[in-house]
């Protein structure tokens, strides 16, 4: 695990990207030889730019498919139809940049030549990838020091083989005065020194775990190790990044005000801005058709009068208030024995809404919040004020969402499943706050591309 533009991102990862890259622009050329030979022709027109642009498509496409993460859980079945999605939505991608390029321009045959021998490489090189990459060669050795509360936290959290890619848990040490939370088969009970064993099994890394770190903590034995090259992290920090999330349960506000993050700055909104404008213009240059059949569709259920658009106030940014737009999805006045949270399987959704539901096309009126300023692209869901103070009161750091301003995608929707409970509520906060710290550019770059699968695979809300 390295970080890289303030983000987290798996070594192995890195390195299947840049494999695959390199395989399709080998897959390019490969595909300009056989058209030449098919053809008799004396030579293919071919630059070194169009193959970069090649093999940048298909990995773009590959990662708004989810083909990067850690948490694909679908095997190599699902990794094919997700493949074949990504080369499908490059060719797509690749025509219109060759039409608007024309100086770049790549036979049809070659593409299509191209992208069937992409998709055959990046195939193989992802099987090869999915036998080695759970292999201990390639994972950290990691040791938790403490079996109490936060190990057991630990332990609940990262339970199965499947969520450890990129790493191995050891055990978890036993510390003097602390009781044990850990099954008795994974607990180290040390009669020599921490030093001693990390060196005999080696450790690449401690994570800190101990509930009180008044009674006995090892400083001294910590010290050497990190002088000699051993990582040392805390719980939150562990968390943080394998999980892509802030845990909440043991967070303490000194936690976060030394930690790294957090930004502000007037860099850093005038980018965001900027981000913001440009994507919402890309996006409502693709989806104003769809916005126009969503109209026609709803009027044809509701009737002639029926209204297009549905107004709710939102909390924003610093707790200002605003009307959020979204396409009406529910009956008219279906709030009108007052707020109530929306369920799965809402009985007041409309044929027509639950299917814009599903497909986030509801949302897309809320560019125009995003033109005003309201809102951003990218940024945690904005909450209902009837709600913000039973959630302020029940659930600690809850109003530290609102240090960023809301968005229309976010980080909490591609990483947590539909929920409308309070404890949804506390979950999709710790993916809330985890962007509140670490939010950049690349990462809300990350995040829009990554939405693309959350609405051809409906995950998330």
């Amino acid at each position: 695990m390295i970080r890289l533009f303030n983000q987290y991102v798996r070594v192995p990862f890195l390195v299947l990207a840049a494999t695959e890259f390199v395989m399709v622009m080998l897959a390019v050329q490969a595909g300009a030889f056989i058209r030449l030979n098919m053809m008799g022709w004396q030579h293919v027109t071919l630059s070194g730019a169009s193959i970069v642009i090649v093999g940048a498509s298909v990995l773009i496409s590959a990662m708004a498919m989810g083909l990067y993460q850690g948490r694909l859980r679908e095997g190599f079945e699902g990794v094919l139809v997700r493949l074949a999605v990504s080369c499908a939505a490059a060719t797509l991608l690749l025509s219109l940049v060759f039409y608007l390029f024309p100086s770049l321009h790549m036979g049809r045959g070659v593409l299509i030549l191209a992208m069937l021998l992409s998709f055959c490489a990046l195939a193989s090189v992802r099987y090869c990838f999915l036998r080695v990459v759970d292999e201990a060669l390639l994972k950290r050795r990691v040791l938790v020091l403490g079996a109490g509360k936060k190990a057991a936290n630990i332990n609940r959290r990262i339970r199965r083989k499947a969520d450890q890619r990129g790493f191995y848990i050891l055990g978890y040490v036993h510390v003097h005065g602390e009781k044990d939370d850990i099954p008795d088969d994974r607990v180290i009970h040390m009669e020599g020194r921490l030093n001693e064993y990390v060196l005999e099994n080696e450790v690449d890394e401690i994570v800190v775990a101990i509930d009180d770190r008044r009674i006995k903590f090892p400083m001294g034995d910590l010290l050497e190790l990190k002088l000699n090259g051993i990582d040392v992290v805390d719980a939150l920090t562990f968390f943080e990044r394998e999980m892509g999330k802030i845990e909440t349960t043991f967070l303490s506000p000194g936690w976060l005000i030394f930690s790294e993050g957090f930004d502000r700055s007037i860099t850093r909104g005038l980018s965001k801005r900027i981000f913001d404008i440009v994507a919402s213009l890309l996006i409502l240059m693709v989806t104003w058709p769809v916005m126009l059949a969503t109209m026609f569709a709803i009027r044809a259920e509701d009737g002639s009068l029926a209204p297009y658009f549905y107004k709710q106030t939102r909390v924003g940014l610093d707790g200002e208030l605003f009307d959020v737009l979204k396409f009406r999805s529910m009956i008219e006045n279906a709030e009108k024995d007052g707020a109530v949270w929306a369920q799965k399987n809402d009985m007041r959704v409309t044929k027509v809404g639950a299917f814009i539901r599903k497909y986030r096309i509801d949302e897309l009126p809320q560019l125009i919040n995003v033109f005003k300023g309201e809102m951003a692209f990218v940024g945690p869901r904005p909450e209902r004020p009837e709600f913000i103070g039973e959630l302020t009161e029940k659930i600690p750091y809850f109003n530290e969402r609102q240090y960023v301003k809301p968005g229309i995608t976010g980080w909490a929707q591609l990483c947590y499943p539909y929920g409308a409970s309070d404890e949804d509520s506390e979950q999709k906060l710790q993916y809330d706050l985890y962007y509140v710290k670490n939010h950049n550019l690349v990462l809300d770059l990350t995040i829009l591309i990554q939405t693309v699968e959350v609405v051809l695979f409906g995950r998330g809300r």
